[in-house]
């Protein structure tokens, strides 16, 4: 066994941590069949049209509901207040009945008015702002009863990052959270960023904010880890990006460094946008082969540019990761690339580790039907859910279910001008949260599916 193969996690262990994932909802939606073999197992659409939401928040189908936990301006336990852009958010089991949510702050630098200190002092901070206040970007944390419906607790976890758009959960009980940012240290900022900050579900106020650089330096989005490995596998939000996996010295503690890699195509394919010509066919499995990457620190900020010349394949836009076992036990990972596809409306792909392979599981044509996906979970029925993020002037963005048969259909509708995010299920798979982009706002949904 190479020094850079790190231990396998326990799939069992792993299951009862890891947030946001119902593992068996694949086989169980198909009776043991592969999930994208038989295009009449799903139906076209398994929710009823949206009611229209009298709050004027989330327009919901026939029979659901949604409670706001969580608001910008929130006072919370350690003084601070709830901030605004929640982001990416992953859910953990910490006791009985009870839950950790750990939420981004997509807050950059200049954004303190949105932020949760104002002018309170904080000690554990990453960065600060000219020397003095600390950055607004980072994570928050909520202790959720899913008995109660209550918030028990909420505090700032992870303070002085610039745009923590992203992130994953891990099969050891922590949140990943990314910067979409790499500034450089200077007049106005003491550190580089564009790193993954790791913060404890467990964790009680702000974590020690430890940049795990072997995890590499660029414009990172989300991560999701592969149980049987501790490998984590990353997306980069870049209409050039590349996808991406760091194979640990040690599983579990990323702090010791490993190796950076970039996925390219045996085929040659080297760019999956389909665009300028490619035309990459949906549901036909292309072999992986990783590049490995050298100075990941990227002072430049040209990680995937060099990753690239050297055979790495373009995705436009990576976003949200998710990890899920299909109907045979066999690890999938899941991604949308935002602008991806010929009509640049979103695409979904998958990537299976056990094959080494990576297949284009979704593209978008309409958009009316699915337009600009971003953060995504899988449901405990299978069905992917992922959050829009349109950019146009009066935004219309959906939670949008994609069946594993590859139809897409709307689960929900933000009555907001602004996007949602971090969509993410309780373990015991009872409850849906999402997060309202801006101003913020933390939705709980008890999940009918």
């Amino acid at each position: 066994m190479s020094s850079l193969t790190p231990a396998p996690v326990n799939r069992r262990t792993f299951n009862r941590s890891l947030a946001a994932t119902a593992f068996g909802g694949l086989a169980a939606l198909l009776g043991g069949s592969h999930p994208h073999a038989a295009q009449t197992l799903a139906p076209t659409r398994p929710v009823g049209p949206l009611v229209p939401d009298p709050a004027g928040i989330l327009d919901l189908p026939e029979g659901w509901r949604y409670t706001v936990i969580s608001r910008m301006g929130d006072a919370m336990d350690d003084g601070h207040v709830v901030a605004d852009k929640a982001d990416g958010m992953g859910c953990f089991a910490i006791a009985p009945g009870k839950v950790a949510l750990v939420r981004n702050h997509e807050l950059g630098a200049t954004e303190a008015a949105r932020g949760p200190f104002a002018n309170r002092p904080v000690e554990r901070t990453f960065d600060r702002w000219q020397g003095g206040r600390a950055l607004p970007g980072g994570t928050s944390t909520l202790v959720y009863n899913l008995q109660t419906g209550q918030v028990e607790a909420q505090y700032a976890s992870l303070a002085g990052t610039i745009r923590n758009c992203a992130g994953g959960i891990t099969p050891w009980g922590t949140w990943l959270s990314c910067e979409e940012n790499v500034s450089r240290a200077g007049r106005d900022l003491s550190q580089d960023h564009g790193w993954v900050f790791e913060v404890p579900a467990t964790a009680r106020g702000l974590v020690d904010p430890v940049p795990l650089k072997g995890l590499g330096r660029f414009n990172h989005e989300a991560a999701a880890v592969d149980p049987r490995t501790g490998i984590v596998y990353l997306t980069e939000d870049r209409e050039d990006g590349l996808f991406y996996r760091f194979v640990p010295l040690r599983c579990g503690d990323l702090r010791l460094g490993g190796r950076l890699q970039a996925l390219g195509l045996a085929a040659g394919l080297a760019d999956t946008r389909n665009k300028n010509g490619v035309n990459l066919a949906r549901a036909t499995p292309l072999k992986a082969r990783w590049i490995d990457l050298q100075g990941t620190d990227s002072a430049n900020d040209d990680l995937r540019e060099r990753g690239h010349a050297a055979g790495a394949a373009l995705f436009a836009r990576g976003e949200g990761i998710h990890f899920s076992l299909d109907a045979s036990g066999m690890g999938e990972f899941y991604f949308v690339c935002t602008s991806g596809g010929a009509a640049k409306l979103g695409q979904v792909f998958r990537y299976r580790p056990q094959d080494d392979t990576l297949d284009l599981f979704y593209e978008s044509t309409d958009p009316d039907v699915f337009n600009f996906g971003d953060n995504l979970t899988i449901a405990p029925n299978g069905h992917l859910i992922v959050c829009e993020d349109q950019y146009t002037a009066i935004t219309d963005n959906h939670l949008r279910g994609i069946t594993p048969a590859g139809i897409a259909y709307a689960l929900a509708r933000c009555r907001r001008q602004t996007e949602l995010a971090g969509a993410c299920f309780s373990p015991d798979g009872s409850t849906l949260f999402v997060n309202l982009y801006s101003p913020a706002m933390t939705l709980a949904i008890p999940w009918r599916g």
